[in-house]
């Protein structure tokens, strides 16, 4: 059941076939929401949704000069007739916000997005997630997904299976639900630093989706710039926007 303040606005009706839904909210060191950011740039995508609660942060994301709330939907078609090696898909969507919500909100959150994806005919939910490396401990990216989902997929993209662990937030009740409802979702977790924004661990994530998305043509480089860009300009927005929280008040902006 969805919160019951909590619903999703159309800016404009959007006719989804096929497609790939991004959902990258923040998590460790910033990498998810840096690179769902990145997708959105790099793919000239269009604001065509958000999710509003009276229960989110009051502030306003500018992007291209169009200011949104703090949960925006984006989407546009595939240019991809001649990439055969990524994910069968002909539209790509990117549900995407730099704070993570209070607990209790995060299940009528991950509610509303799997129902809207089940509504407009969405093939699959590919989560972007963070997780602390250790000491010693490999760069990695491991995946999970539901049992519903393409077979063999973790191995196409040479994903490391995540065997055993906890994936949390968004991510976590999304591939919990979506594992419950039939819903085929693949969630990718990025190695980060947890002590600060790490583009170098976006830019490693992003590695992974470019190989599920070819004709985002992520070059190692501009890559990683890019990613340090954007991590510059996230985390002077959120330094910007940040308020002192009241006892209880648990919805926060990472950085």
């Amino acid at each position: 059941m969805f919160h019951s303040d909590m619903f999703l606005h159309e800016y404009k009706p959007a006719k989804l076939h096929n497609a790939l839904v991004v959902v990258g909210f923040p998590s460790v060191g910033l990498v998810s929401s840096i690179a769902a950011n990145y997708v959105v740039r790099t793919m000239k995508l269009d604001r065509i949704a958000t999710i509003i609660s009276k229960e989110f942060p009051p502030y306003a994301i500018l992007h291209d000069g169009v200011p949104s709330p703090p949960v925006r939907i984006y989407a546009g078609k595939r240019d991809c007739a001649e990439d055969k090696d990524g994910e069968d898909c002909d539209q790509i969507v990117v549900i995407m916000s730099e704070f993570m919500p209070r607990p209790d909100l995060i299940k009528p959150l991950a509610d509303i997005i799997i129902d809207y994806c089940q509504k407009k005919g969405v093939k699959t939910i590919l989560a972007l997630e963070g997780i602390n490396t250790g000491e010693g401990e490999k760069d990695a990216v491991l995946g999970a997904e539901t049992s519903h989902g393409v077979q063999g997929r973790l191995e196409k993209y040479g994903i490391t299976p995540m065997r055993e662990g906890m994936v949390s937030g968004i991510s976590g009740v999304i591939l919990s639900e979506g594992d419950r409802l039939g819903v085929d979702v693949l969630c990718l977790l990025g190695p980060a630093k947890a002590d600060m924004p790490d583009a170098r661990g976006a830019a490693r994530l992003l590695e992974m989706v470019g190989k599920m998305l070819p004709e985002i043509k992520l070059d190692p480089a501009p890559l990683f710039k890019e990613a340090e860009l954007i991590e510059t300009e996230m985390k002077g927005a959120m330094e910007s926007v940040k308020q002192p929280r009241k006892p209880g008040d648990e919805s926060y902006l990472y950085g």
